[in-house]
């Protein structure tokens, strides 16, 4: 088994705003990805978001852990989607640090 990819993304929202803005955008990214995404199913059990994918025929597990000062993305590829680590990073980076910024209806 892989070592997990790890994100972390910083914020100054606090353990709350930062929950909530990803509650909502979690809600967001699935249609935007369908066309990626065979299924996406999440669950959060406090301030941590699990969730399950298929991706290209790929079973992808994760959890998101929100602190006071930063999210933390955790995902489990497959073996196989390990050639892809960097381009992951990239946009696991740029739609988490998308789902914190305040959303344009709010600025």
């Amino acid at each position: 088994m892989s070592q997990p990819l790890i994100v972390s993304i910083p914020h100054r929202l606090g353990r709350h705003e930062a929950k909530r803005r990803l509650h909502s955008g979690i809600g967001r990214i699935g249609p935007e990805l369908a066309g990626l995404f065979a299924s996406l199913d999440h669950e959060w059990a406090g301030d941590i978001l699990n969730f399950r994918a298929v991706v290209v025929r790929q079973n992808v597990t994760g959890r998101i852990e929100v602190l006071d000062d930063a999210v933390r993305v955790e995902i489990d590829l497959p073996w196989i989607m390990q050639l892809l680590r960097d381009t992951v990073v990239k946009q696991v980076r740029g739609r988490g640090v998308a789902m914190l910024e305040k959303p344009q209806s709010e600025v």
